[in-house]
């Protein structure tokens, strides 16, 4: 396996820029992997794909306005961080640009406004350096990150977002994720009212996005790329509720890689039969031949090449159907990426 295999060419014009209002007009191609048919349908009309006793397991995280402007103390130099992770208390893993002027002891004051005026400032001070830019800062009030970062859209979306609770899911409410769960952005709450009154029970998890969903892999054999841990949690309740009803016989369908990589990963730790609940990082890397023990089905978009997320996608429905899926996406000029259109792997 090579991660070339993971390739493709993408017309730049199919990278959507903006998000389809309302958000479940999206496009949903629908994959069957018993055999292998593509059908073609709008977010809408997901409930004519499910059916009562189901379970939809959401990621519940929520985007946090990572991206910080900062200016060195010393020489006036300025910074762009990207908030990764909170390691413990004011201090965080950070990717920061131009990271050449971030060294060690690096005093950097980061606020708002203009750099003449600004209404709040904090300082903050690099403590650890890391590879490609990465660089473990500690912040002298973090408690006043969030008046001061943007939302960090992906480096591939260049419009303006004119709301920015459209790269918010309608149900977010955990705080911490650098990117969203965008599987989930299709939904709104009259879709998800109209589920339950089908009999389907809605799970939420929280799983944090961080790097991996900013970074390709770039080694040529993809089993020596390190994913990074990501923070997770999967209550009792919910546990249970997934136990009895893999018991049953009802289908578990994931919304989104992060919901399936979260719930795959509460699965290898727990008995077979009986999932235990889970408060901590996770960084389980699905790759093709992986062997799905809890998700039946999955609700996702369509994925950057050469990333983990097109991995494990290939992972569960095959490599080869795929690879049709998507270029049948590219012929029918499907919307890719955050804004995108929507596939559900039955």
């Amino acid at each position: 396996m090579k991660i070339s295999d993971f390739d493709y060419y993408l017309p730049p014009e199919l990278i959507a820029q903006t998000p389809i209002e309302p958000r479940d007009y999206a496009r949903l191609m629908v994959l069957n992997r018993g055999g292998g048919s593509i059908a073609h349908h709008h977010f809408f009309e997901l409930i004519d794909w499910l059916r009562a006793g189901d379970v939809l397991v959401f990621n519940d995280s929520r985007v946090i306005p990572a991206r910080l402007n900062g200016q060195k103390t010393a020489t006036g130099g300025r910074l762009e961080i990207l908030l990764l992770r909170r390691l413990r208390a004011n201090v965080w893993e950070t990717l920061v640009k131009p990271a050449r002027r971030a060294t060690i002891g690096s005093q950097i004051e980061i606020s708002n406004g203009s750099t003449k005026k600004p209404t709040l400032r904090i300082m903050a001070e690099v403590v650890e350096l890391g590879e490609g830019g990465m660089r473990v800062i500690s912040f002298a009030d973090e408690t006043q990150l969030t008046k001061l970062g943007r939302v960090p859209l992906p480096p591939y979306i260049h419009s303006p977002l004119q709301d920015v609770e459209r790269y918010q899911t309608v149900y977010a409410r955990e705080v911490g994720s650098v990117a969203a769960p965008t599987a989930g952005l299709h939904f709104t709450s009259e879709l998800m009212a109209k589920i339950k009154d089908l009999g389907i029970s809605c799970l939420f998890v929280t799983l944090h996005i961080g790097l991996d969903t900013f970074q390709p892999i770039g080694e040529d054999n993809p089993l020596e790329h390190a994913i990074h841990k990501e923070y997770g949690v999967l209550s009792a309740e919910v546990a249970e509720k997934l136990s009895q009803a893999k018991a049953a016989g009802r289908r578990i369908i994931a919304v989104g890689t992060t919901t399936a990589r979260l719930v795959e990963a509460v699965t290898q730790l727990s008995h077979p039969t009986r999932l235990r609940p889970l408060v901590g990082w996770i960084s389980l890397y699905i790759l093709p031949g992986y062997r799905f023990q809890m998700v039946d089905a999955l609700i996702t978009n369509f994925h950057l090449p050469r990333s983990t997320l097109l991995l494990l996608v290939s992972a569960f429905a095959g490599k080869g159907l795929i690879g049709q899926a998507y270029q049948a996406a590219i012929d029918q000029k499907y919307r890719f990426y955050s804004f995108g259109d929507a596939m559900l792997i039955l």
